[in-house]
Formats: structure tokens, C-alpha cells, sequence
């Protein structure tokens, strides 16, 4: 996840949405709530050490 948040980061500009997270790791949403309860997108990206997100998720 912290891997996958940092190179989409590096291409586009801008944290990764939850979904393109599913999408990319083969994870289900379920268990990437798992990992990151309060929320996926900014716990991601807290800990791949990236700038906060901006807009819905």
C-alpha cells in the first residue's frame, strides 16, 4: 500500500483514490478499511509520507 501510494504520487501528482488502491494492490476494500479504519486514503498516505488529500475520497 505505502509502496503502491508513493509510485501513483510520483506519476500523477496526487494521492491515489481508494478504488484505484483496490485496483492496483488486488486487496478488497474491506480489508484495506482494515488497515486503515478512520480512513484508507489519508492513513495511506500519512504513512507513505505524503501531503494530506485533497476532496472526496
Amino acid at each position: 500500500m505505502i509502496e503502491v501510494s508513493q509510485d501513483y504520487y510520483k506519476k500523477n501528482g496526487i494521492a491515489p483514490m481508494v478504488r484505484i488502491l483496490t485496483k492496483v494492490t488486488g486487496f478488497k476494500l474491506k480489508h484495506i478499511y482494515g488497515l486503515f479504519p478512520s480512513s484508507p486514503r489519508r492513513g495511506a498516505c500519512k504513512m507513505a509520507g505524503l501531503t494530506k488529500p485533497t476532496g472526496c475520497v
